[in-house]
């Protein structure tokens, strides 16, 4: 659900972990998806149980046993959970390839947005920090149109039934899943083991718990979650093996699935956002430069600063006859193709428009076009955020609310899991 918790995959690397044959694949095409996803009552359809390849944003069409009793499909809705984490500023990224795809899903499926604050002390981080900053995470959301009234918005360590189910899943888990982690190796390679703690191994399965835990249908995640959305896949599978099934129901318990298994949802554009000042670079909160992102909250002068100074080239491209300066899908030319397509994004525009509109602009003049249209997209959002991080009372409200329907819905997965482990009921 960014170092962000919820986009894409057919393909899984030589590092993920290990599914049957027969799997295939379990990625949706969200455009698609929302067509078909009205309010008409439809067929539930067959789960497929797919190979995903392998941060933190988080979704899936699950059709495993009900987690309660049964009602006409046509008037539940699906449910989609996703997260991003409060560790340093949300920018553009987190925003055009999870948040505001959160805004076109609230209307279709019943939606678990939070704040992912436990996956933010897997490394060194200050804690003077991570309550304000959590916070402003919370504000963002809002202010970016996620509305209260429809989605459920609250903080991931307000909700124990997170860290308890991670334990009892890390029992279920073998390591060498965790080993092969990609991320891990890369972090854990940069750091050295003796300044990498044991939660940076781990924190698949707290993602893992994440999702588990609401019974999601769906999980939007970004390309470099891949690898971990498979690994919820294939544990909630080894859950439902090992203690589901008849051998629950023999504890008392209903039987059948104890967890859906949960699918990817993609967005349909800018699920990956590129670095500023290098186009074959996801745009990053850890990236050591801040030249290299939009902050959702960089004023208007910092906004202008940042795109005059992007990374650009000097290359023309050619089409038939006609000279290209700024162009499209040219793999020679990453950074052409990124900047025109937060233009897209930030403008609602095709891009089969945006290419006519620019094929003849100079960098200069292409930079400036997108410095008016990122901070006349994002100043409305600024304008807002101000509103809510100023309310404090209206924020501890929203999170309370939150809390409270979570756990809710949280605790009765996790005492159906206690049960089908074999616990002592309390």
């Amino acid at each position: 659900m960014s170092r962000s918790v919820l986009s894409h995959f057919l393909s899984l690397s030589n590092a993920s972990p290990r599914v049957s044959s027969s799997t295939m694949s379990c990625s949706i095409d969200a455009s698609r998806f929302l067509r078909r996803c009205g309010t008409t009552p439809r067929r539930r359809l067959p789960i497929s149980y797919g190979r995903v390849a392998g941060s933190r944003c988080y979704c899936s069409l699950s059709v495993s046993n009900p987690v309660g009793p049964p009602a006409d499909s046509g008037s539940i809705k699906k449910r989609i959970v996703s997260g991003v984490q409060p560790t340093g500023s949300i920018h553009l990224g987190n925003y055009l390839g999870a948040i505001r795809n959160w805004v076109l899903l609230q209307d279709a499926y019943e939606t678990f947005f939070f704040i992912v604050d436990l996956h933010a002390i897997t490394l060194p981080y200050d804690p003077q920090e991570l309550s304000r900053v959590t916070r402003e995470t919370a504000a963002i959301y809002i202010s970016c149109g996620v509305d209260t009234s429809k989605a459920c918005i609250f903080v991931q360590s307000h909700v124990r039934a997170h860290a308890e189910l991670m334990w009892l899943l890390s029992s279920a888990t073998p390591i060498g899943w965790l080993n092969r982690m990609i991320q891990f190796k890369e972090k854990s390679r940069k750091a050295g083991d003796e300044n990498v703690a044991v939660a940076l191994l781990t924190y698949p399965v707290l993602m893992a718990a994440d999702i588990l835990l609401y019974q999601s249908d769906f999980v939007p995640v970004g390309e470099d979650q891949k690898q971990h959305l498979e690994l919820t896949r294939e544990l909630a599978e080894r859950v439902n093996y090992l203690y589901g099934g008849r051998k629950w129901k023999k504890l008392g318990g209903r039987g059948g699935a104890v967890f859906k298994v949960p699918e990817a949802l993609i967005p349909p554009a800018g699920a990956r956002v590129m670095s500023l000042t290098d186009g074959l670079a996801k745009m990053s909160k850890s990236a050591p430069s801040d030249q290299s992102r939009i902050n959702l909250l960089d004023p208007k002068d910092v906004i202008a600063n940042k795109i005059k100074r992007c990374k650009t080239d000097s290359f023309s491209g050619q089409l038939g006859s006609v000279p290209l300066l700024i162009e499209f899908d040219n793999p020679d030319r990453p950074e052409s193709n990124n900047l025109l397509s937060i233009y897209q994004l930030m403008t609602g525009k095709t891009k089969q428009e945006v290419a006519q509109e620019c094929q003849d602009m100079n960098w200069g003049t292409f930079k400036n076009v997108l410095t008016d249209a990122l901070i006349d997209h994002l100043l409305p959002i600024q304008v807002r955020y101000k509103e809510i991080i100023d309310d404090t009372g209206y924020l501890d409200r929203v999170l309370a609310e939150g809390a409270t329907k979570a756990t809710d819905v949280a605790d009765v997965t996790l005492n159906n899991v206690y049960q089908a482990m074999g616990f002592l009921k309390r």
